[in-house]
């Protein structure tokens, strides 16, 4: 069907209407259209179903800043979402912190300040890269308290002293030589668990334990990563599922979230070539603990344009061209199908057995080499690795919030 304008979009949030779990997608990290198209399903679905939270792929410390504004928590200080935003200083900060990202921050600021605090929308994110942040806010959070744990906190914490905040050279000490600090985070967790942070009753309890969950998995990340192989994604997939599940049990029973990751984290594993590496992801765990009927996946794609990325992890962000898609691909069918309009797609495995096919299906993450484009397609079984689809024939790059990097 084609995808004209916002409107449109209303036959999504009434397909998804009934999932407890909406996840919603991008093949890229940097385009702009996947921002703002996310947005409006959002916008949609806070404004017809229970929706207590948004999740995105981005680290829990940044995106609680994020958070204590558009609640207005007590401890705000931020007085804009520019400036809450600028809370994701680390590579590659243009992820989160862009104008489409702004621009909704602020509506949903708007949003929230007219209803009853206890009824606003959070923003909270799921990763797993904040081992050093999370340390430091745990710490802040126990001496706030005058909380017994805090002499535990800073025994524990005091083992990754050495590395300073190098991810990289504790890696590589935990994962190749065995001298990493696994023992002492893991027993502080278990320690905070058996407190009532175990069943946090506010936004700092849930802050402090969040944090908590995120060393102690970020520590496991790490030690992980420099082995290669499937485990760090692995770990990294696997907490982003158990801190939904911290949040959900947070906001209650009936609560229901909405997701902003990759496809290749949202779209179900088993349905690619994934799960042949032994690889999960969110959208399979979710599906499986969750139960299909209770999760709504929508994916995301372009046929051409351009994305903001980088050439290397580290490297200047850029404004790069996304070439045309490659012949026979899912991008490709989808744009001669359309005849070059923006399309939706509502799948239904056992009426579009067509669709059953395996079609390459273009992903593109904060790193990106258009001249090695064959490499960016990842083998898929479409109307089992999402419930439907959103194709924007011809997209543009992000824009960042602040462009020093840019080249």
């Amino acid at each position: 069907m084609p995808y004209h304008s916002p409107e449109d979009l209303n036959r999504v949030v009434e397909a998804a209407k009934d999932a407890r779990l909406v996840l919603l997608g991008e093949a890229s990290h940097g385009t702009s259209e996947f921002y703002t198209t996310r947005a409006e399903i959002t916008k949609r679905l806070i404004a017809s179903k229970a929706i207590r939270f948004i999740a995105v792929e981005g680290d829990w410390p940044s995106c609680y800043e994020v958070n204590k504004y558009v609640k207005d928590l007590e401890d705000n200080e931020a007085k804009s979402a520019a400036e809450a935003l600028r809370a994701f200083h680390r590579w590659p900060s243009w992820m989160w912190a862009n104008r489409e990202m702004e621009a909704f921050i602020e509506w949903l600021r708007s949003y929230n300040l007219g209803r009853p605090a206890g009824e606003r929308i959070g923003f909270y994110g799921l990763d797993v890269y904040s081992l050093w942040e999370s340390m430091q806010h745990i710490v802040d959070y126990l001496k706030q308290t005058e909380s017994p744990l805090l002499d535990t906190a800073l025994q524990a914490f005091g083992c990754f002293e050495p590395y300073g905040d190098d991810s990289q050279s504790y890696g590589i000490s935990a994962g190749l030589i065995g001298e990493g600090c696994e023992e002492e985070i893991v027993a502080l967790l278990h320690e905070m668990q058996r407190t009532r942070l175990g069943h946090p009753q506010s936004e700092a309890e849930l802050n402090a334990m969040m944090n908590t969950m995120a060393a102690a998995d970020a520590e496991h990340y790490y030690r992980t990563m420099v082995r290669g192989g499937p485990d760090s994604w692995n770990v990294r997939d696997r907490h982003m599922v158990r801190a939904l599940r911290q949040l959900l049990d947070y906001h209650g029973p009936d609560a229901r979230a909405v997701l902003w990751e990759h496809n290749t984290h949202i779209g179900d594993a088993r349905a690619t070539d994934m799960a042949a590496d032994g690889m999960v992801n969110v959208g399979q765990l979710v599906r499986e603990y969750y139960r299909p009927a209770q999760t709504f996946s929508v994916g995301f794609g372009t046929h051409h344009g351009h994305v903001l990325a980088g050439s290397a992890w580290g490297a200047p962000v850029e404004v790069m061209e996304v070439p045309a898609a490659i012949r026979g691909s899912w991008e490709d069918l989808l744009g001669r199908a359309g005849g070059g309009e923006n399309m939706l797609l509502l799948f239904d495995a056992d009426a579009q057995p067509e669709l059953r096919e395996v079609f390459g299906h273009r992903a593109i993450g904060v790193v990106y080499d258009p001249g090695y484009e064959l490499g960016n397609y990842v083998p898929s079984r479409m109307p089992m690795r999402y419930d439907a689809f959103v194709f924007i024939h011809e997209t543009h790059a992000l824009e960042p919030l602040a462009l020093p990097q840019m080249v």
